[in-house]
Order: C-alpha cells, then structure tokens, then sequence
C-alpha cells in the first residue's frame, strides 16, 4: 500500500507505472532496429536517442506546475493518450529517420506527463519515514515494465537478428490502449498536493532555492547521468550485439535481465537504504555501474555479458528512487510536483546531452566505445558527491 491509497488504487498506480516502462522499452529499441533496417548512419542512433529526452526537456518544470494545479490523474490521461497516439504514428508512419526522431520524441512528453504525476501521487500521499520504501516500490514497478518490454522483442524476435518492428509497433498500440484505461482506475482523490490558485510566484521560488540549497545541484547531475546511461544501454545494446552477432532474442533477453536486476535492487531499497544510510548506498550503486559498463566494453562470451548486465541493473537501480525521495522530503507540500519535476528537467537536460556527446566521443570506436566512454563518465559522478548529504 502507498501512503493513503486504497489497494485498487495504489494496485492501478503500479500497474500504470509498469505499462508506461514496457511501452517506452519497447517502442525504443523497436525505433532502433527500425534505423538499423532503413541503414542510417551511425550518429543518427545518437540522435534518435537524444530525441527522446529533446520536447520534454521543454515541458518538464512547467508539467510539475501542472500537476499540482489540475490534479495527479488528469495529467496522467494526457501522458497515455499521447503514448497511444505516437505507436500508432510510428506503427503507420515510422518509416524514415525523420519520422522515427518525431515518434520518440513525442513518446518521451507522454511518458514524461505518466511519470510526473505517478510521483506526485507518492510524493503527495507516503509519510516521510516510508518515502524510500514507497518510491522503490514505484520504482519496481517501472524496472518490471523495462523487463517485459524487451521481453517482448525477443519473443517477437525470435533467432532472427532484425526482429519484424511493424509487429512490434502494433503490440505497443495495444499496450497503450491498456495504459490509457488504467489511468481512471487510479482515485481521482489523490491530489492532497496541489497547490491553491494564485501561489505560482511561490511554487517558482521554491522550486529555484530548492536548486541553490547545497548538494542539490550535484545529486540531480548524478540522477541525470544514471538515466541517460541507461538510455544509450537501450540503444547502444542492440548495436552491440549486432557488432558481435548476438540475435534479437539474446539481446531483449540481456536487456530483460538488466530491468529484472533493478527490479530487485529496489524491491529492497526501503530496508538496505535505513541500514546504511543514503549516500553510501548511492556511491555503492554508482561503483557497481562503472565496473559493469566498463567490462561491457571487453570482447566475452555471450553468458558472461548476461552477468556484466545483472550488475549493471544494479547498480543503474538505485539512483532515481533515492533522488525522488530526497526531493520530495524537502519540497513542502503543494510543490512537490514541481520540485519533482525539476529533477526530470534535470533528467532532461542529461538524456540530450550525454548520449550525444558520448557518441561523439565514442565515434571511432563503436557501440563498444560508448560503453567504456559511459563508465568514464558515471565514474566521475562519484567524484561529484563528495560532501554531499543526502541522509
């Protein structure tokens, strides 16, 4: 049970979650093996995993807004109605480059809506001493749609290395009709969080002294690195495994274990988190991660890959879910949407500028390379948090 959810609700709410990842993490390795089809150059998967994060970055403050004005569930309906609306785009029309960037894209702002005021309902409705427990059971919740998206692909796949894409664009219209529905099962009496009319001044100042409190700026860097990473792991996977032979089935079937290995990792959060403290968990997850995307990029068998993604789960697991609890215990209520929506901003900002520039990096090297340039990097992130607090 979250917070004061009655179980139909919160069941509603979790399922919500769920859909919204497997769709998302069907539709865009779908989008990737479509490029691969249609023989796009190799920086193009680069730009179509930036679009993704490119339109909502545009709407993420302003959706935290709304939020807390119109109430939690509206703005999930609008984020499902326009999931649904960009499969059936991309089933019809999502036969150019072009038109995939534009699917994507769109499919990022549905998602984003989805997201925002699934936490909101969280932020707005569990008591701060449960607030890691209940984000990490929405948070498994998303890591068991990652796992049944790439599912899919490998059972639509099969041995084949290019899966048939049209019969996955077709799934994932089915799936957001599913989504679609889900979202008036959720109470309609879950927005004890909005802010009154007239209070937008306030709710933007909180939101900008929230960004200046010490260590904040550097916990949402840190939040948009492990999400942008796991991003350019859906992309970058598939090509991988095309560069080494691996089917499609071996490849959903790696990118399923990776979901399930998070899944696991924040099943436990609540608990883990309480015994050791935020922070130490935090660099923990970040350590594992470095090692994982480091390893991938080494030639090995595909039965050790399958290991190398496990701890890569792990690892990639934890991040989101701590920040989100974080944010929400200091954001006072009335705004947790919008602080919420700050660390997506910030998300954001990451999922546009990382995957580029670390394909740029990795030009030369291939979907190897990205793996070992994206270690460099969530390394680095370790650095960042020295003397932050987060407990």
């Amino acid at each position: 049970m979250i917070g004061e959810l009655g179980r139909r609700s919160a069941t509603a709410l979790l399922l919500h979650s769920a859909l919204i990842q497997a769709v998302t993490f069907l539709v865009r390795p779908a989008a990737t093996y479509r490029a691969l089809e249609l023989d796009v150059p190799g920086f193009a998967l680069g730009l179509l995993a930036a679009s993704y994060a490119v339109f909502p970055l545009l709407l993420a403050v302003p959706t935290g807004g709304l939020v807390d004005r119109l109430g939690e569930r509206r703005l999930m309906a609008i984020g499902s109605g326009v999931v649904l609306a960009c499969s059936a785009f991309l089933l019809f029309w999502g036969s150019s480059i072009t038109t995939l960037v534009i699917g994507t894209a769109f499919l990022g702002a549905g998602q984003l809506a989805c997201v925002v005021g699934q936490q909101a309902v969280v932020a707005n409705n569990a008591a701060a001493s449960r607030m890691d427990s209940a984000f990490g059971y929405l948070t498994f919740a998303a890591s068991l749609g990652q796992a049944l998206g790439p599912l899919a692909i490998s059972l639509v796949g099969g041995n084949s290395v290019q899966p048939d894409t049209q019969m996955i664009f077709l799934l994932a219209v089915c799936m957001s009709a599913v989504l679609f529905g889900t979202t008036f099962v959720v109470s309609a009496e879950v927005s004890g969080g909005r802010k009154k009319a007239g209070d937008e001044s306030a709710a933007k100042g909180s939101a900008v002294s929230l960004l200046k409190t010490p260590g904040v700026a550097r916990a949402l860097a840190t939040s948009a690195t492990v999400l942008a990473v796991v991003d350019l792991t859906m992309v970058y996977l598939p090509a991988l495994g095309t560069d080494r032979g691996l089917t499609a089935a071996t490849v959903g079937a790696m990118l399923t274990v990776r979901a399930v290995s998070s899944m696991v990792s924040r099943l436990l959060l609540g608990r883990v988190s309480r015994k050791i403290g935020r922070m130490r968990l935090l660099v923990t997850s970040l350590a594992l991660s470095t090692a994982a995307l480091a390893a991938a990029a080494i030639p090995m068998p595909a039965w050790l890959l399958f290991v190398v993604m496990a701890v890569l789960g792990l690892g990639l697991g934890i991040g989101q879910p701590l920040t989100m609890s974080w944010l929400s215990a200091q954001a006072p209520a009335g705004q947790r949407g919008r602080a919420l929506a700050l660390r997506l901003a910030g998300n954001r900002v990451g999922q546009v500028i990382l995957p580029s520039a670390i394909g740029v990096a990795a030009a030369g090297l291939g979907a190897a390379g990205v793996f070992l340039v994206s270690a460099v990097v969530v390394g680095g992130t370790m650095v960042l948090l020295r003397g932050v607090k987060l407990d």
